[in-house]
């Protein structure tokens, strides 16, 4: 099992959203978050000042999938959530250990 964690813009979670249900995924978490990457922000004219935007708005998605899920989910994220400009977000893999549901007690991809 993996946990996928992507950043991505706010306006394409539904897109990612729509992507993975249509490969049978159950269940994702999605946090509004902010932050910043490579373009370090930035600046904004309001009312003839100019701002730094530091820590841009972001969307994470979190979601758990089986090990023969994984490649197809992460290439259907890559795919919904690209447009194609500066900041389309990343996409982390870390291994999970171990899952289980509260109310049944099943463990393992029965848990997913």
């Amino acid at each position: 099992m993996k946990l996928i964690t992507a950043i991505i813009k706010p306006f394409k979670s539904d897109d990612v959203r729509e992507a993975l249900q249509e490969l049978g995924v159950n269940g994702m978490t999605v946090t509004e978050v902010k932050g910043f990457g490579r373009q370090k922000g930035h600046t904004e004219l309001y009312r003839g000042a100019e701002y730094v935007i530091d820590f841009l708005p972001k969307a994470k998605i979190e979601v758990a999938v089986s090990d023969d899920l994984l490649e197809p989910a992460i290439e259907a994220i890559c795919k919904a959530a690209n447009t194609g400009q500066i900041g389309d977000g990343k996409i982390f893999v870390t291994p999970i250990e171990q899952s289980i549901r509260i109310r049944t007690g099943e463990t393992g991809n029965d848990a997913l």
